[in-house]
Formats: C-alpha cells, structure tokens, sequence
C-alpha cells in the first residue's frame, strides 16, 4: 500500500485578534516543515473494528484520525468507506512529536481524509474536505490545503496561500506536554491584548523571514507568555533566536536568524 506523509508546521507568528465565544480568534502564518512528517499507510487487518496501528497515548475515539473517519462517514454516507476501514487498519509512523504545537493530529487528520478521497475515488474538492477536516481541528484545513506557507484566520479555518520559499528550519521540542486549552485560558485572564487591524494587514503581508529577522520570541506569538507561565521549565530549553510554534512545547530557528539574534 502507498505511503502517505503527513508533514508537521510551525507558527511563524501566532496573534490574537480577538475572541468567538469561548474561541480565540487568531492571525498566524503557518509554514509547513517537510523534513518533519508522520507515515500513515492502510494494512490489512482481521478484525472488523476500527484500528489504528502507532505509537499514540489516547484512545482510539480520541484520536484525530478517528474523528475525521467518524465526520468523513457522516458527510458522505459512503458504504465504501465503512467496508475500507473494516478491512485495513491506519498504520501511522509517528515521528511528529504530540502536544508540541506542531500539528501533528491535525496534519494526520488532513492526511487521512486525502488518503480515503484518493483510495475510495470520492471525488471530494479540498474546500469540500476541509470542511470536513475543520469539524476534527482547527489546524486541519491547513493540511488538507497542502500550501508551503499561509495566512491562517478565524479560528483557523480561514486558510489564504501566501508565496514565499521555505525556510530551513529546526526544531527543538522538550519533554513537555503542553495543555492547548490550559494556555489559552491563561492568556485571556492574565495576557489579553488582541492585535489590531492595521497590525494584522502588515503581519499578512510580510515575509516569514522578515518576521524572524523583527520580531523577538514574545512579541511573534502571544501564547509563548501564558505557556511560560504554565510551565516554567520551557525557559531550560528557550536559547536567543529561537521561536515558539503554536502553544508549544516546541521551539524552532533558522540558522542564520539565530546567529544573528543569537
């Protein structure tokens, strides 16, 4: 069976724009990390539950792969789909470290719903998945979209391709499992200070490098803070130069940015 890479991403910035209900409204610019990707393949299997093959620590109905297979099924009532995941298990090659902010759930999330329109020939857009793909995550439409580099807004499901080359990137993540919600709840009680408008325009329209090169780790992603305050020990892993991906726990610099910065 076919390999499929599911490639992880970084926040180049991460702003607040402001808040949807219980929901934070955001302005990121998202760049995909190709050096960095989960594997997923279908393997056959014998017994006729849902089965996902991997080095994960939750339960299969709170797996991403899970959820998109369970909105997939319900978006397009296809039997095919049903006899599929009856017959083959997802076999996925974690290497994407979990709660890093690197989007690893989302990105095999993405990729599984592309691997199902693929195999199944459902002939579904990628707007039509990432419709799909945004009722599992935020993040996942990204994926489905498969840009380098985007705009990312709303709550994430507002995905604009912006062009620009890719950065080469590392990544340092420690060992530290970051609560999503946990941050975000600290950031609208302790740091709240949505970005404005003219702001916005500007982040949108520069380049990524541009970014790296102005900004410092706190002032490119509001949620570096509230994470910091939540989980002290990030500050072991943070050098000068270095950014923070999404709520982390993951850093990450370019060479030259950081013997510049550093």
């Amino acid at each position: 069976m076919k390999i499929y890479k599911a490639c992880a991403k970084v926040n180049i910035f991460l702003k607040i724009t402001g808040t949807r209900g219980d929901y934070h409204e955001i302005i990121s610019r998202f760049m995909k990390v190709p050096s960095l990707y989960d594997e997923l393949s279908f393997v056959p299997k014998t017994s006729e539950k849902f089965e996902i093959i991997g080095d994960f620590n939750c339960e299969t109905q709170q797996n991403t792969i899970y959820k998109a297979y369970i909105a997939l099924k319900e978006y397009t009532k296809s039997e095919s789909l049903t006899k599929l995941l009856r017959n083959y298990a997802v076999h996925v090659n974690k290497k994407i470290p979990s709660f890093a902010g690197l989007g690893g759930g989302s990105s095999d999330a993405a990729t599984f719903l592309r691997m199902c329109n693929e195999v199944l020939h459902l002939g579904l857009s990628k707007s039509e998945l990432a419709k799909v793909g945004a009722k599992v995550g935020a993040d996942v439409p990204f994926f489905i979209y498969d840009y380098e580099s985007a705009n990312v807004s709303g709550i994430g499901e507002i995905v604009e391709k912006f062009n620009e080359e890719l950065l080469d990137l590392e990544i340092v993540t420690p060992k530290i499992e970051i609560s999503t919600p946990q941050v975000y709840k600290t950031y609208r009680e302790l740091y709240f200070n949505p970005i404005d408008g003219f702001k916005v325009d500007e982040l949108k329209r520069m380049k990524s490098i541009e970014i790296l090169k102005k900004f410092s780790i706190d002032e490119a992603n509001d949620l570096f803070k509230p994470a910091l305050h939540n989980y002290p020990k990030l500050k072991e892993s943070y050098k000068g130069g270095y950014f923070f991906s999404g709520s982390g726990s993951s850093f990450f610099y370019m060479k030259e940015v950081k013997d510049i910065n550093g």
